[in-house]
């Protein structure tokens, strides 16, 4: 037995599994015991371990060690793997039956795991690794005798260690008899029958370890302590035979548990009886519910006719709404001829600048004519008489004064800028009324986007011309499934806003873009005018809304516009920075999604 250990003999040993350090009994180079920390650590079993000497385990280092005097070292330990493994060892030698043995304490230093009082004794660690267990715990000896008591079971029973190490009668502790604890019981070869017998159906198997029960007792009221409900585990303690030399058991109060367990017991009951309070009163309302459905029947009769009314207010409601698209096509006529109205002072002075100069070219042919017929009057005058020096020195004379050379080839240039005039106002004319077309009527037509930007700008002309130089970025467009007249309208907007926007002192430029992907073509208008604030661009498409004075704006265009791109299953963005200008871009399908349209009137125009 080894000397200053308590009495259990190799229960002592067993219960350095307890530790959390490694420890080793040494016998010269025989290791007698490792616990169970120790074996973990070197991945060795104590069986593995007892079947090699030190020397051939650890090496020359621990030999040496164990010949020394009572000393700490850091000592490597080779690992399976080829590896090793280093332990912080203190070694003290102690009396083992007739010989003396080394008792090596070995704490991990490898993942610096150390462990406080790695130099104390065995029984001192024991006792203060149950000591400061906060569950109650005590340890009995083969002959059921108390070993160790702690501090927690003090608490729990309010019997000193002092009073019961020693005895065999810790049962009274807790109410019991002699040898009536849980584990005076897991000591014996286990009589489930008696130990069920004993705890009634408070009783289980402990998975935590092989022959371990848990159990819940009723601990009566004794002395001053009140009557309380424990959790009880006992554990058997085994030597390395195998042989039960003691048990370990714990003590957990459970009384508040118990207590809540019965309240949810109560409260259970309780919600029984409510659901049984709950189901009357159901059956109560589904009498009542049946009252009641005679009543919505007669109600439903009323809503009924209250459907048929609705019914024909919806038709009504349809029949309204059918006119107010006609109002919306007369508004968007109506705001096409004011749009027309507003550009009529700048068409008329379009018209008037080329027919000015060609009523000019007139008046001056007017005037070479009539000087020719002079002329031709002095060769008439002269022709009897043609032979006579004067004569013939005054026709020269009249020749040369009215240049009739230079009055020939003028009188061409004027005929042919005449014609260019008159051919320039019909094509406005022209453009004029491609404009003004009235289309809401109007098949679905494959049209040439870019002719109409082109026709558009004519008309356009005189607003933006004395502001702005026009920039074409045109690039190559498809034939587009579209309303052109409408989207003519969209186009004058847009231009006549951006020269709008452009300073009066400043002359700025309108830049128009185009292109076309697979199923789609965009059409870009900008300017470098004032911009607008991100409050304005919020409400630009509002009907009624405009940023001009009152007079000069219905605040309809850009709405109409919207509408319009929106009929055609197009998208209208705008992009805007305050000082630096707008950016229009208009997005179109180059066909036209929806079946319903009509194209047959058109098929022989779509573009192969």
């Amino acid at each position: 037995m080894l000397k200053g250990l308590d009495p259990l003999g190799w229960q002592s040993f067993l219960l350095l599994d307890l530790v959390e350090v490694g420890v080793l009994v040494i016998d010269g180079e025989t290791i007698l015991y490792a616990n169970a920390p120790f074996s973990r650590i070197v991945k060795q079993s104590l069986r593995e371990l007892q079947a090699k000497t030190l020397r051939e385990l650890g090496g020359e280092a621990w030999i040496d060690f164990t010949l020394g005097q009572s000393w700490a070292d850091a000592l490597p330990w080779p690992m399976p793997d080829g590896t090793d493994r280093w332990f912080e060892v203190s070694m003290k030698p102690s009396a083992f039956e007739d010989r003396t043995v080394q008792i090596a304490t070995c704490i991990d230093v490898t993942s610096r795991m150390r462990a406080e009082g790695a130099e104390a004794s065995m029984l001192q660690l024991l006792t203060e690794i149950i000591e400061g267990y906060p569950v109650g715990t005590f340890v009995l000896d083969k002959d059921h005798c108390v070993t160790h008591w702690n501090r927690a079971c003090e608490v729990i029973t309010t019997i000193s260690a002092n009073d019961l190490i020693g005895s065999d009668d810790a049962g009274s502790a807790l109410g019991l008899g002699k040898g009536q604890l849980l584990a005076d019981w897991v000591m014996n070869p286990v009589d489930e029958e008696g130990l069920r017998q004993k705890f009634s159906d408070r009783l289980w198997k402990s998975p935590a370890a092989e022959g371990a029960f848990e159990a819940e007792l009723y601990v009566t009221a004794r002395d001053n302590n009140p009557a309380r409900w424990m959790h009880v585990a006992a554990t058997p303690l085994r030597d390395a035979s195998g042989a039960i030399i003691g048990a370990i058991e714990t003590l957990i109060d459970i009384t508040d548990r118990k207590a809540a367990e019965e309240e949810l017991r109560n409260a259970r009951e309780a919600a029984e009886q409510l659901v049984t309070e709950r189901t009357r009163e159901l059956r109560e309302a589904k009498a009542a519910l049946e009252v009641d459905i005679t009543r919505r029947e007669l109600i439903e009769g009323e809503m009924q006719q209250h459907l048929m009314e609705v019914t024909a207010l919806n038709q009504q409601l349809h029949e309204t709404q059918d006119r107010l698209v006609q109002s919306q096509q007369h508004l968007v006529q109506n705001e096409k001829l004011a749009s027309i109205g507003q550009l009529a002072a700048g068409v008329a002075h379009e018209i008037n600048n080329p027919i000015g100069y060609v009523f000019s070219n007139f008046g001056t042919l007017q005037t070479y004519l009539a000087d020719l017929l002079k002329l031709l009057d002095a060769y008439v005058e002269a022709e009897p008489e043609i032979s006579k020096p004067e004569l013939r020195t005054a026709i020269a004379s009249l020749r040369q004064k009215i240049d009739l050379d230079y009055l020939k080839g003028d009188l061409l240039d004027l005929m042919r800028e005449s014609r260019e005039g008159i051919e320039r106002v019909r094509k406005i004319v022209q453009d004029l009324k491609d404009f003004s077309h009235v289309d809401a009527s109007a098949d679905w037509q494959w049209t040439d986007l870019q002719r109409g930007l082109e026709s558009t700008l004519n008309v356009v002309n005189n607003e933006i011309k004395y502001k702005a130089d026009v920039i074409r970025e045109f690039g190559v467009l498809p034939q587009v499934q579209c309303l052109p007249s409408q989207l003519n309208q969209v186009f004058m907007n847009l231009l006549v806003n951006a020269a709008h926007a452009i300073k009066s002192d400043v002359r700025g430029s309108i830049r128009i873009s185009t292109g076309a992907t697979a199923e789609q073509v965009w059409i870009a208008i900008s300017d470098d005018g004032c911009g607008m604030s991100p409050e304005v661009m919020g409400r630009i498409f509002d009907p009624f809304f405009t940023t001009k004075p009152v007079g000069k704006g219905t605040g309809l265009g850009l709405s109409l516009s919207y509408g319009i791109v929106q009929k055609h299953h197009g998208k209208i963005e705008v992009c805007s920075t305050p000082g630096e200008g707008t950016t229009f871009r208009v997005t179109l399908p180059i066909t036209q999604p929806d079946p319903q349209l009509d194209t047959s009137a058109t098929d022989e125009a779509k573009p192969s």
